[in-house]
């Protein structure tokens, strides 16, 4: 029973870590095709770079405020931020 548990949370992660590489890519990718760096979003978005960082390497999921903002600065919807998943 224990070992069931633990393989449905590590696939639980596996797949949340999938999903957070996934949507930061495509900041990432949004983020460049804008010539936007990493310093200016963070910037603009009163973010740290280290925060923009993890959320564009998938270590860290960004709140909806801060959804918001990123979305807001690069100019683009929040649903265009999860297209590709």
């Amino acid at each position: 029973m224990l070992l069931s548990v633990y393989y449905s949370y590590a696939s639980y992660m596996n797949n949340e870590q999938k999903l957070m590489k996934t949507f930061g890519k495509r900041v990432a990718e949004v983020r460049k095709s804008r010539s936007i760096t990493q310093q200016q979003l963070a910037e603009l978005t009163g973010m740290s770079v280290v925060a923009i960082a993890y959320i564009e390497t998938g270590k860290r999921w960004a709140r909806l405020g801060t959804l918001n903002k990123i979305a807001k600065h690069l100019k683009v919807n929040i649903s265009d931020l999860f297209l590709g998943f």
